[in-house]
């Protein structure tokens, strides 16, 4: 999964203080519509308490360009059973303005990458079916479709299809 490098931008873990730039990033996702059921925007205090819930395991990471956070991503849990241990979900946020210049593709690489270093075995999402650029993403780092689940939630008004794909590490 090699992918062209932007040379002036890196990856690191977040940290508190990154909360209000993941926190914009997140609610431009959530205006969209392309990217999450979710409705309700978050404020940066909720976005700093979630990184502060945070351990080890589900790790933040931020994509930064110029001292400037464009993307972030995260590693999920994907259910609390025990049995699930080693299957991770994972989120990957890109701001608006930087959408296809290949920063999801450098996040999703690095969770990728830190979901090997924690012993995960899999990493699943779940996706709108129409977020054809998020589809291309997955599909060239090697996701796999598992299938849809229709008229899976409300937004809108409208009833939406959420597509699930599956890679194993």
């Amino acid at each position: 999964m090699s992918s062209p490098r932007l040379p002036e931008l890196s990856l690191r873990p977040a940290t508190p203080a990154d909360a209000d730039a993941i926190c914009a990033i997140y609610n431009q996702g959530i205006e969209d519509r392309i990217a999450t059921l979710e409705t309700r925007l978050r404020t940066p205090q909720e976005q700093r308490e979630w990184l502060l819930s945070r351990n080890t395991r589900y790790p933040v990471i931020v994509a930064e360009c110029r001292d400037r956070v464009i993307g972030w991503g995260s590693l999920n849990s994907f259910n609390a059973r025990q049995a699930y241990d080693h299957v991770a979900d994972f989120s990957v946020y890109v701001e608006r303005s930087r959408r296809g210049q290949g920063v999801g593709r450098q996040l999703l690489g690095r969770l990728m990458l830190l979901a090997r270093e924690l012993g995960y075995h899999k990493l699943v999402l779940a996706m709108f079916p129409t977020n054809i650029t998020g589809l291309t993403l997955y599909q060239r780092c090697g996701f796999r479709e598992v299938g849809t689940y229709r008229e899976q939630g409300m937004l809108d008004g409208r009833w939406v299809d959420v597509l699930i794909m599956e890679k194993i590490l």
